[in-house]
């Protein structure tokens, strides 16, 4: 049987285990923590059943391990060197998910799981890379969008087929380049996505929400217009990054799928300043939940809020009551960038505050909603002619 140990000297995590009757050690370069031992648990499960099956593939497994590309090599020998040496789909797959496993965060490792299990292998096993066609992926493109989607959808979006699709490429780049064939992705461009859909809220709207929702989840949606955290962020805000004294909120973690994780990229590592309303609600806020979690909002039994549930219970429930149009409660985060473009600050500090790389996106996504909250609509520029140029004819 396979187990999980742990190396004395670098407290690093390796695969023990017995093959043919000899005992072998792989390393995995991940530290021995609880959240690591939970990542490897399910290829450690695959590894027990199949050493108990007979069918164990230790080059699969550990595709850069010397001890299993010998072995591989010494089966090859004695079957005459028969072998072609071009992987199953399955097998290059499960080598490229090993060498990507570290720099993939928990979230994504989750997500490109579930792609692998219910996607790709079922589409391309038992066929070698190298024989799978340029017919054959476009096949597989037109059968993901009869799947059904999320949310209730018929279908799965084209940001969604893009998605599925995109580490698919680079598994078949990879491959052709180690094995030396033309990568079958030749002229196959992503599907075209609508327009990311922006519908925030108006003043009015906003105080009707803070207004009539349940008052435990008030402060909730009351921090989440007037800030633009993303649900991941503020559902994963803790207490020790909330600094009343300079009335900022650091966004340093987040939480996806249950689970604390880094933010979306660098830029989101940010700093967010508190508006008056934003700093009464989380003092309030302290006095509720400090004492039950390390988290700001929180359940009762002081663990971090499921946004799934938060939203198809209280979110959507509360929109249809005020008789509002359904949107996803990301459109808080719109709003709250709205809300600062025409209150007419400065777009490199709402940038900094949305946790953008610049303000391309203000201008291209949300100054077209401005003049409907300012009513201005280019009186603006007509009233500071008026007092720096008062000689001029203004009729």
């Amino acid at each position: 049987m396979a187990k999980l140990s742990s190396r004395k000297d670098t407290k690093t995590l390796y695969f023990d285990f017995t093959f043919q009757g000899n005992r072998y050690r792989e390393k995995t370069n991940l530290n021995d923590t609880k959240v690591n031992r939970r990542r490897l648990q399910k290829k450690l499960d695959q590894i027990n059943a199949e050493l108990l099956t007979g069918q164990f593939d230790y080059l699969a497994h550990f595709p850069a391990s010397k001890v299993a590309q010998k072995l591989f090599l010494d089966e090859q020998k004695i079957s005459g060197g028969a072998k072609n040496n071009v992987p199953l789909f399955e097998n290059f797959l499960a080598e490229w998910f090993e060498e990507s496993i570290l720099k993939w965060r928990p979230s994504h490792l989750k997500n490109m799981e579930s792609m692998k299990k219910k996607y790709y292998l079922r589409a391309f096993s038992g066929k070698k890379i190298d024989s799978i066609t340029r017919a054959d992926l476009l096949k597989f493109r037109t059968s993901l969008a009869k799947e059904p989607g999320r949310n209730g959808r018929s279908t799965l979006s084209n940001n969604r087929i893009n998605k599925i699709m995109d580490p698919l490429r680079r598994v078949f780049e990879e491959a052709a380049d180690r094995h030396d064939f033309n990568t079958p992705f030749i002229r196959i461009k992503p599907l075209k996505i609508e327009k990311t859909d922006v519908n925030p809220f108006s003043f009015e709207e906003v105080n009707q929400i803070v207004s009539t929702v349940r008052c435990d989840y008030r402060r909730y949606y009351l921090v989440r217009f007037l800030t633009g955290m993303r649900t991941s962020e503020v559902d994963g805000l803790k207490w020790k990054y909330v600094d009343f004294s300079n009335r900022i909120i650091k966004i340093r973690e987040t939480i996806v799928a249950g689970e604390c994780d880094y933010t979306k990229n660098d830029f989101s590592q940010r700093e967010i300043s508190m508006s008056q309303p934003v700093y009464d609600a989380l003092k309030t806020q302290k006095q509720v939940s400090e004492t039950l979690s390390e988290y700001v909002f929180c359940t009762t039994s002081g663990q971090p809020i499921d946004h799934n549930n938060v939203t198809k219970r209280i979110w959507y429930p509360l929109l249809k009551r005020l008789g509002l149009e359904k949107r996803r409660p990301y459109q808080t985060r719109h709003t709250a960038a709205t809300l600062w473009l025409a209150s007419g600050e400065s777009p490199e500090w709402i940038a900094k505050q949305m946790g953008h790389s610049n303000t391309q996106m203000l201008f291209q996504v949300y100054s077209r909603f401005v003049p409907n909250l300012t009513r201005n609509d280019g009186s603006a520029f007509e009233n500071l002619l008026k007092n720096n140029l008062p000689g001029v004819n203004h009729d």
